[in-house]
């Protein structure tokens, strides 16, 4: 069998269809594959918003299900400290897939009408926002490995909106905070990784 290549936690970051996803469980296929008692739950921060949107999760639902049988799947918009804390165990291993869309719920909610008042809701870049923190302990204190999956929005046209680009920079900054935390960060691209920290 291939050499197991799962870290305590792992960051995993990359465009769109980029290939993050799929690292994730295949990361998830070795886990399962490594002791017979190991398990696996995704938690999926994504909500169904419009049609599309019901759809898309329906299809990866289903890809999930056909590419790694074995893995569970909770959804958890907003309270993702907690449902990791919840469902770490030594014998499970945690995805959270995305990062991006569980800052997008805290940030700018579909529910609400109003245009996002960042100014509000984040600090400066020197101040970790509130919720950051209960993060990065969930991930540090997480007694099976974590792995985590998000996007890098920060290289292509700086955006027209002033909300859109505060996002991009509040996005920028918790990918940060998460690879100091994680012994591993990967940027995927073309489906390719590469290794940006392996301290495992």
């Amino acid at each position: 069998m291939t050499a197991l290549l799962v870290a305590k936690n792992e960051l995993i970051l990359g465009g769109q269809r980029s290939g993050k996803s799929r690292r994730a469980e295949l990361l998830a296929r070795q886990w399962l594959g490594a002791q017979p008692d190991y398990r696996a739950v995704l938690i999926a921060t994504a909500q169904p918003w419009d049609d599309e949107m019901r759809h898309r999760i329906a299809r990866h639902q289903a890809d999930r299900t056909e590419r790694v049988p074995g893995m569970a799947t909770v959804e958890e918009p907003l309270a993702l400290a907690e449902a990791i804390g919840q469902h770490s165990r030594p014998d499970t291993l945690v995805v959270v897939d995305c990062l991006t869309l569980w800052l997008t719920n805290l940030l700018m909610p579909a529910q609400s009408p109003e245009i996002p008042n960042f100014e509000s809701k984040q600090a400066e870049a020197h101040v970790k926002p509130a919720w950051v923190a209960p993060l990065l302990i969930a991930i540090e204190n997480a007694t099976g490995p974590v792995v985590l999956v998000g996007n890098e929005i920060g290289l292509g046209v700086i955006p027209m909106g002033r909300e859109v680009r505060d996002f991009v920079d509040a996005l920028g900054r918790l990918n940060q905070d998460v690879a100091a935390t994680c012994q591993r960060v990967t940027l995927m691209a073309a489906g390719l990784p590469l290794t940006l920290k392996d301290t495992s």
